[in-house]
């Protein structure tokens, strides 16, 4: 097992900060889950989530709990009614969503909203490098993901009742927006890549050309994996989801192969052809084949956008590190990326 399986596979017992109820967790549940029979075992996943996810146990079957963390959130952020909802719709659309089982927005139950889904039984890999898998293994892995996004982005919106999940137009423009004012918010240098970025995006938009679900933190880790095929049984962690163009989803996938290996342990100079997993042009050209695109043009200024948004993310991070509040020590490691991770994109944007 690597060193980023080991620290984020397994469950773990549930923090004191987020402990609650068991008793009124397990009365709700024999209410409101079909089936349900106790006694009920809690542990917490050790994932680094933003919403606290829980494994519940009991002796005929398995639930996963996520709920909102307790304590003082922004508005919109934490949304689990969200991701119960996206989950709910796209799983009867035959996409690999697990089944969800109930919604609670009462938060006198557990302390905070939460919903409750099936416990999915497979693979999670934590390292985009598949280490103790053959090449063969590892390519038809990567493979499975394309076709996952592929299937996702190929669902119709008002079929599966979601027309109105979030606004469908201007998608980069409402993006780039929300994450400048984000980054402006929780400035801590001048970063003049930075500022350069929050000028040219927006003035360099692509037409938006299609509108779809998107996930919005599209990557590996994210999907559970069938126990032993290369399959993708469950797509997880929706919290960024929305309408919107299919295209950010995709290329935010795509830095992988656009980033150096100490960033996000990205794929930039390495020998892909022999580890077995595909370059970024099969990758690309198999999306496009699922997708019914020639290509994708413009494709700089995607992968820019991408760097710029994860650079706005960890700067927010970062900013709540010096406040004393971040969720993980990393935060203040992150810090020290954003300036880099900006000139990086700024780079490519002069390209493009």
């Amino acid at each position: 097992m690597s060193q980023l399986e080991e620290a984020f596979s397994g469950v773990k017992q549930v923090a004191d900060a987020l402990k609650f109820d068991e008793g009124a967790l397990e009365a709700w549940m024999a209410a409101h889950v079909d089936g349900f029979a106790g006694p009920l075992t809690v542990e917490q996943f050790k994932g680094g989530q933003s919403n606290p996810t829980y494994k519940l146990t009991t002796p005929g079957r398995a639930y996963v709990l996520r709920r909102k963390p307790p304590g003082k959130l922004l508005p919109s952020a934490h949304a689990v009614d969200r991701e119960y909802t996206v989950m709910k719709a796209l799983e009867a659309q035959g996409f690999p969503a697990p089944l969800m089982h109930a919604l609670c927005e009462d938060e006198a139950v557990i302390g905070t909203a939460f919903y409750v889904m099936d416990f999915v039984e497979g693979r999670i890999f934590w390292d985009p490098y598949l280490p103790g898998l053959q090449p063969a293994e590892r390519a038809a892995i990567y493979d499975a993901s394309n076709a996952a996004l592929a299937q996702l982005h190929s669902i119709d919106i008002a079929a599966a009742g979601l027309s109105d999940y979030g606004k469908p137009g201007n998608y980069f423009e409402r993006q780039i927006g929300r994450w400048s004012k984000q980054y402006k918010a929780a400035e801590t240098q001048s970063i003049p890549a930075m500022d350069k970025l929050i000028e040219w995006l927006p003035a360099n938009a692509p037409e938006q050309d299609r509108v779809s679900v998107v996930h919005g933190d599209f990557r590996l880790d994210n999907m559970i994996f069938h126990p032993t095929e290369p399959r993708v049984i469950a797509v997880l962690d929706w919290e960024l989801s929305t309408l919107g163009d299919p295209l950010a989803d995709f290329t935010y996938q795509l830095m992988q192969w656009r980033t150096p290996k100490d960033i996000r342990s990205g794929f930039l100079g390495v020998d892909l052809k022999a580890l077995g997993i595909p370059t970024e042009d099969e990758y690309v050209a198999a999306y496009c084949r699922r997708t019914g695109r020639d290509g994708i043009p413009k494709l700089d200024f995607y992968i820019a956008y991408n760097i710029f948004r994860l650079a706005g993310i960890a700067q927010g991070v970062y900013a709540r590190a010096l406040q004393g509040n971040a969720s993980n020590e990393r935060a203040k490691e992150l810090g020290a990326l954003v300036g880099p991770m900006a000139d990086y994109a700024w780079s490519i944007a002069e390209r493009a």
